[in-house]
């Protein structure tokens, strides 16, 4: 500790605003924020969670539609150390999993700094330390914390992407990002325009089917929908079997086959398939496949219409680009999450400029200079978790032995002083 005073700028250090971590400082207390915090907490490494807003996992609580589950099966979604409880539904409610977290952050002694908003975070040369600094979003106090590991967990969903799409400012209608839904039945009689074809904005459109309003779906590029089970299986989880045995290739072709005759052509409702398989589309570009839970049923019945881009926005309609004008009440935006890690950490070798890792996976994980990355591997909850334990292992290591040594020495001295005396 004799060595920081020195290191650390004289002025800084003895300020109320600068404190010293005895370990890592995570920035995020979501999903990913939490699995690493427990699994240092399971190497008996101290941290130091920063947490933006006044909650745990912030995404699922304030962001996200009341009828949301999780798309996979609970065992592909669990967080190391603990698994779900055995009477929860194999696809857990919004609820459920909000449950497991609170339960999670109360069995591995997780308590945030919430409301600390990072504003920017660097590595002195100097002092070989990072440098956090932080606004309380209650207070408006300015905190600098200054720790020797930095992790970054502020995940792949950290701001929401707001498109740019010529007359939209001028729609007199309403307009809501997906992270501000909740419910269709706001928007009961209403005709909908859902902009996005992922998860997010079939299970929309369903919503929106369910709750009486009619939406119209844009589907502006090919996408890959896949039913959410085959032979009694989940997607997958038959996909994950498949792939110990077969090589990628073959197991797209399977699954294509599978839907097929599960779901029939869909390429006549107006929704095309890419050229690439599901997986390797997965794999090389991140594209998540679509698992359908009965939007497909809704589309062939004609409650949900499939239309193609868009071209521009008027007063109350919308021009696709194939020249049809479609009248319309409100627009969802169901247009993704980005990064936001190039806005606040200063540094340019690891994260690259869209705020991922520049390695893929499953290199993407260690940086340099005491930086880790944890929840940007594309591959969910699985892929977070396994950061988080290869996260924790490595500081640990470093940890448990820069910690024996402290020991030695400490016992060393003191046989020296009773010798002396």
């Amino acid at each position: 500790m004799e060595n920081l005073f020195r290191l650390v700028d004289h002025e800084d250090f003895f300020t109320k605003r600068c404190i010293w971590v005895n370990g890592p400082v995570i920035v995020g207390a979501g999903p990913s924020g939490l699995a690493t915090a427990a699994c240092l907490r399971d190497e008996g490494v101290p941290f130091v969670v920063l947490e933006r807003a006044d909650c745990i996992a912030s995404l699922w609580q304030r962001r996200t539609y009341d009828r949301l589950k999780l798309h996979l099966p609970k065992q592909f979604c669990q967080l190391p150390k603990l698994p779900f409880p055995e009477d929860f539904p194999e696809y857990p409610s919004k609820k459920q999993f909000i449950d497991y977290l609170e339960t999670y952050a109360m069995k591995f002694e997780i308590n945030p700094q919430f409301n600390e908003c990072v504003q920017s975070a660097r590595y002195d040369e100097t002092s070989g330390l990072w440098r956090v600094k932080t606004v309380s979003s209650t207070s408006r106090n300015e905190v600098e914390y200054i720790c020797r590991w930095l992790v970054v967990a502020t995940g792949e969903n950290a701001e929401c992407v707001m498109p740019d799409i010529e007359g939209l400012s001028e729609f007199k209608g309403d307009v809501v990002h997906a992270c501000d839904y909740k419910s269709g039945e706001s928007f009961k009689g209403k005709k909908v325009l859902v902009v996005g074809c992922g998860n997010s904005g079939m299970e929309l459109s369903l919503d929106l089917c369910n709750h009486h309003a009619s939406p119209s779906m844009v589907v502006r590029s090919s996408v890959h929908v896949l039913p959410r089970e085959i032979l009694g299986l989940s997607t997958f989880e038959l996909a994950v079997l498949m792939l110990k045995w077969l090589p990628l290739w073959l197991v797209d072709k399977l699954l294509l086959i599978f839907t097929w005759f599960i779901l029939g052509n869909i390429e006549k409702y107006g929704i095309k398939r890419p050229s690439k398989g599901p997986l390797e589309l997965k794999n090389t570009m991140g594209k998540t496949p679509v698992l359908d839970i009965g939007t497909l049923e809704k589309i062939r019945s004609g409650y949900i219409n499939v239309v193609p881009g868009i071209k521009s926005f008027n007063d109350r309609d919308v021009e696709l680009v194939n020249g049809e004008k479609l009248d319309i009440d409100a627009v969802v935006l169901a247009t993704g999450y980005r990064s936001n890690v190039p806005s606040w950490l200063q540094e340019g070798e690891f994260f690259s400029k869209n705020g991922y890792p520049k390695m893929p996976f499953p290199h993407g994980w260690k940086g340099n200079t005491g930086l880790y990355a944890v929840g940007f591997t594309k591959r969910g909850l699985s892929g977070a978790s396994s950061d988080a334990v290869q996260i924790a292992q490595d500081i640990g290591k470093v940890w448990k032995q820069e910690t024996k040594q402290k020991k030695q020495r400490t016992t060393a001295c003191h046989r020296r002083c009773i010798s002396q005396f």
